[in-house]
């Protein structure tokens, strides 16, 4: 492990980066591998910056910051409403806040296709995991926070909209692709999307998928500005 020192040393000797003795506190701020490792290339390891300075690193680093400060509010907003209008359109669709209804009624994405086929084994698995997937959650709030701890501690029925509370975007997303026809409809139509581009309602799983990917490259303050983060 390279003290600061040696590492400012390496960055002028391997890199040919000019590093001034003044910068030693804001590269420790920045931190060495996320600084010079994380903004070193743009996308693929191929396209180096040609960076000379660390006051570029520093420079880029900033504007990184700013756009995630920028984009962050956003992010949370588009969240929050996604789940308000997903919770809207399953209710509706199954009548029902007990999940058990709600599963058993609208998580059926899995009959559009063929029974016995290979399209169809996959979704009912993705579906026989997801309830797994939330009820990890479950335990994982009850243990640390306070969601669901009236609901478990009453032995009450834990409502929808509780559940949703606990699931991570990434979970949250896998129960919307889950969902039947009727209820990604429904959520396209609160969303005003065109029909003829959206006839099945699948646009909003792939806004989902994506706002998690940004939406965890800015909690954990990963690089934002080349969307290395959401290149597949």
């Amino acid at each position: 492990m390279l003290s600061i020192y040696q590492l400012m040393k390496y960055l002028r000797n391997t890199h040919h980066i000019n590093v001034k003795n003044s910068q030693t506190q804001a590269l420790r701020n920045m931190g060495y591998y996320h600084g010079f490792k994380g903004y070193r290339f743009i996308r693929e390891d191929t396209n180096r910056v040609n960076f000379s300075s660390l006051d570029e690193i520093i420079a880029l680093n900033k504007y990184d910051m700013r756009l995630k400060t920028v984009l962050y509010p956003k992010v949370m907003f588009i969240e929050n409403a996604l789940k308000s209008y997903v919770i809207e359109a399953l209710l509706a669709d199954s009548k029902s806040e007990n999940f058990d209804v709600i599963y058993n009624k609208s998580l059926t994405a899995y009959r559009n296709y063929t029974p016995g086929s290979r399209a169809y084994k996959t979704e009912y698995t993705k579906r026989m995991n997801l309830k797994g997937k939330i009820n990890a959650a479950l335990v994982r709030d009850y243990n640390k926070r306070s969601v669901v701890a009236h609901f478990f501690n009453n032995d009450i029925t834990i409502p929808v909209w509780a559940i949703f509370e606990t699931l991570a975007l990434g979970e949250f997303g896998t129960l919307y692709d889950c969902a039947c026809t009727n209820v990604k409809l429904y959520v396209s139509n609160i969303m005003k999307l065109p029909t003829n581009l959206d006839s099945d309602g699948m646009n909003t799983k792939f806004f989902i998928f994506t706002v998690k990917d940004l939406r965890n490259a800015i909690a954990h303050n990963n690089v934002i500005f080349d969307t290395s983060v959401l290149a597949y």
